[in-house]
């Protein structure tokens, strides 16, 4: 199959992006091309799916799959088994999951960690890979997307002593980029800070990191009894994923530590009824949670093509707007931006991107109500009558400062409609 060097692989929205040709080229060669090209755009993951007839190469950009080149079947099962091969994986079982490292060089002062995932299915192998550029630094909480008002309100609930605060959002949103930034701004010297990880993704000073390894059966939870006898004052986990782990780290934030992870759930109020699925008593939440974050990304703007809409003038956004009118205390715009796509930001339209947050603070009310057993609905109804900024308003004000479109706005929080 030959790909042409320039075809542009057309999506939803305005994502385009140039196929890379790699018809003629080794699979050494065609792996290099490839994951130079995702650090290029500053992906987060690299994907191979196996089909019956190619293999689709995908990259998560900015928290949006997108295609990057198709390889015949041949070529694509060369690449994959160079891959295998390269982490260090059992090259001769393809009929279990694996799991490797790779160390790349882009150059002699440039390397990346490939963290990568293969699993079996109905055509052939998948291959998932976290791209961990060491050289990307970690941003700061003022950094991060947080307005002013969130900002002045998270920093003294991390700066307290003891409890925990949950963290929740899909895959790509964000999570373990704020989750260091959080780490950073503690890591001041005077706190002694452990992290449990799979995989250890930033290498920080003044950080004990640990990281769990299957191989010897070594897991997050053997992990973190070891951890706490090491009497942390903080304690970042990176996913809270069964019941003893979530009712370990909840004892301990009672106990004096700072506990900070992430757990699934689709809202900020949402992590409540995670921790009641893993068995622990409302007592026990109320007393120990301090604050529960949901986030997601939304992509900016493209400084050099953005594009004005003349249709930002209608009812319909006024009405958008007034939602959020009492956040912005310069005013709001009345206009949309559109993207465009140029060199610069590699026909996307879009040439960064910053999170939107949701941050549930736990008041005397929001206690009452876990102690109450009340509904998801009901807690978040009562931390936006207390002035907690939505999602949907946190969107929307990206949106009014110009930095992205309505589209992103409507893809990143679903039931935004406009005429």
């Amino acid at each position: 199959m030959t790909i042409v060097a320039d075809r542009k692989i057309e999506s939803k929205g305005i994502n385009r992006l140039r196929l890379l040709d790699l018809s003629a080229v080794s699979a050494e060669k065609g792996m290099s091309r490839l994951i130079e090209r995702a650090i290029e755009l500053r992906a987060s993951d690299l994907f191979f799916a196996t089909n019956e007839q190619h293999v689709a190469v995908q990259v998560r950009l900015r928290g949006q799959v997108e295609q990057i080149s198709i390889l015949d079947s041949d070529q694509g099962r060369k690449c994959i088994a160079f891959l295998r091969n390269q982490a260090g994986m059992d090259v001769s079982d393809y009929r279990r999951p694996h799991d490797g490292r790779w160390i790349y060089e882009m150059n002699e002062d440039h390397t990346v960690d490939l963290r990568i995932n293969v699993v079996p299915t109905l055509h052939g192998d998948d291959l998932a890979i976290r791209l961990l550029d060491r050289d990307a630094g970690l941003l700061s909480l003022d950094r991060l997307g947080l307005t002013a008002r969130q900002l002045d309100l998270y920093r003294p609930l991390l700066e307290q002593p003891g409890g925990m605060i949950l963290f929740t959002g899909p895959t790509g949103s964000g999570k373990t980029v704020t989750l260091y930034a959080s780490l950073a701004h503690l890591n001041d010297g005077h706190r002694k800070i452990h992290t449990i990880e799979d995989p250890v993704e930033y290498a920080v000073d003044g950080l004990r990191q640990s990281q769990v390894n299957p191989a010897i059966e070594l897991g997050p939870n053997e992990l973190m009894r070891g951890v706490l006898r090491q009497a942390p004052d903080v304690c970042m986990i990176g996913e809270m994923r069964d019941e003893e782990i979530a009712q370990t780290a909840v004892w301990a934030s009672n106990a004096g530590t700072l506990m900070l992870s992430t757990i699934h759930a689709p809202s900020a109020a949402g992590a409540i009824q995670s921790l009641r699925g893993y068995s622990i008593p409302a007592a026990f939440i109320a007393s120990s949670l301090r604050a529960s974050i949901s986030q997601r990304l939304v992509r900016t703007l493209c400084p050099a093509c953005q594009q004005l809409e003349e249709t930002g003038h209608g009812i319909e956004v006024q009405k958008l707007m007034e939602e959020i009118k009492a956040f912005l205390p310069g005013g709001y715009l009345t206009t949309r931006f559109s993207a465009k796509g140029c060199e610069q930001c590699h026909h996307t339209g879009y040439a960064g991107s910053t999170a939107v947050y949701e941050i549930m603070p736990m008041t005397d009310a929001i206690r009452d109500q876990i102690m109450e057993g009340r509904s998801t609905r009901e807690i978040h109804a009562t931390a936006t009558k207390e002035g907690m900024l939505t999602l949907r308003q946190s969107a929307l004000l990206k949106l009014a400062q110009g930095r992205t479109t309505l589209d992103e706005v409507r893809r990143v929080v679903p039931g935004i409609e406009v005429g």
